[in-house]
């Protein structure tokens, strides 16, 4: 079973998305026996054109919808509800924007030379950004991630300051339009079956019950 995931790191539905999978998957393989699962992260840009300066998402929310800072925290409560129903404790007060190229082109990269690395890699992230507030768009924001997770913080340097994988975030970019992707998360199983969003985890042992069938 191949599930090719398109996600960005800085949407807060992508990190929903991602453990109501690994829920249906607890229970595919319990259920089928099946341990070969391979989950392929898929870059996807939010907003490919963000400034590689950061700044608070609730101040960027504002300025593009015209809202008050109190008024843009409101329209984060929901998917903080939702996240807290499934034990995510988001803090998307605390979270900055940025453009999350090089954090994509990191996973990338970690996805090609330490293959088991990337899914606890991600999972770090995810966490890192939405529940402790941490800053994960440059290569010194990055570092520690590096470190922590067994990965060579200078050759992930020297891969972040050369073009290295900008044309797989590109093309990543590309595919997800070419399958009609508008958003993400979107996840396609065994190049077969799609599945738009954090959709609830019966949406997701369906999908995976249809790959295998």
């Amino acid at each position: 079973m191949r599930i090719d995931v398109w996600a960005d790191l800085v949407c807060p539905w992508c990190f929903i998305g991602k453990r109501r999978l690994q829920r249906a998957l607890a229970d595919f393989q319990h259920d089928s026996n099946n341990d070969d699962v391979q989950i392929v992260h898929r870059a996807f840009q939010l907003d490919p054109s963000a400034s590689t300066h950061s700044q608070p998402t609730v101040d960027h929310l504002a300025a593009k919808y015209g809202v008050t800072g109190e008024q843009a925290l409101d329209m984060m409560s929901e998917v903080t509800e939702v996240a807290a129903g499934e034990g995510l404790d988001y803090h998307l007060d605390r979270t900055m924007t940025g453009n999350t190229r090089d954090v994509h082109r990191f996973v990338l990269w970690v996805q090609d030379t330490s293959p088991a690395a990337t899914q606890p890699l991600l999972a770090d992230l995810y966490s890192a950004y939405f529940e402790r507030g941490e800053r994960i768009f440059t290569v010194d924001d990055l570092m520690s991630f590096a470190i922590g997770h067994g990965i060579n913080g200078d050759k992930m340097r020297e891969v972040l300051e050369s073009r290295d994988y900008l044309d797989v975030v590109a093309s990543d970019q590309a595919a997800a339009r070419e399958l009609g992707a508008g958003g993400v998360p979107f996840f396609v199983f065994n190049n077969a079956v799609g599945l738009s969003g954090a959709q609830p985890v019966e949406a997701f042992h369906q999908a995976l019950r249809q790959a295998t069938a």
